[in-house]
């Protein structure tokens, strides 16, 4: 014997008890049919039972455990990851933001200052050197230019005047 087959049989039979219920329910007193509908419908939740505790008898345990264990797992994911963010958050905030907030502080303190303080140095320097050069060269060759056209008016006027106050005479 198949069980599979025994089982669609015994499946079918109940459904049959079933339906000769419902008619003896309207056919004869509603009490008898009452009473029939009962009792096989007591005796087909015993078959049930009967053909899941056949088949697997641990069923019952294994889909509360699955069922309980899935649960705890959400909320202690939920619990545990909620709780270690708050916890990791702070602890980088309290330790790791003010150990990076200094070293930031001096590594950029040190290095923009002495790039600053050389670029700056030799950039004035240049820029002074180019100016003063040029505002030096401007005055001197205005000053020896002055300087040189008088001395030599001068120093020639007065040689030719001589000159020419010699030779007449």
């Amino acid at each position: 014997m198949n069980p599979n087959r025994v089982d669609s049989l015994t499946d079918l039979a109940y459904g049959v008890l079933i339906f000769v219920s419902v008619a003896l329910f309207t056919v004869a007193d509603s009490s008898v049919g009452l009473a029939f509908g009962f009792g096989v419908l007591a005796s087909f939740i015993i078959h049930i039972a009967w053909k899941m505790a056949r088949f697997d008898p641990d069923w019952m345990t294994r889909a509360v455990g699955e069922t309980v264990e899935q649960t705890v797992e959400e909320t202690m994911d939920e619990a545990v990851e909620e709780k270690v963010g708050e916890t990791v958050e702070r602890t980088v905030e309290e330790t790791v933001g003010d150990t990076v907030d200094k070293t930031v502080e001096q590594t950029v303190e040190a290095s923009v200052g002495e790039t600053v303080e050389e670029t700056v140095g030799d950039t004035v320097e240049k820029t002074v050197e180019e100016t003063v050069d040029k505002a030096v060269q401007e005055k001197v060759d205005e000053s020896v230019e002055v300087t040189v056209e008088e001395t030599v008016e001068e120093t020639v006027g007065d040689t030719v005047e001589k000159t020419v106050e010699e030779t007449s005479q």
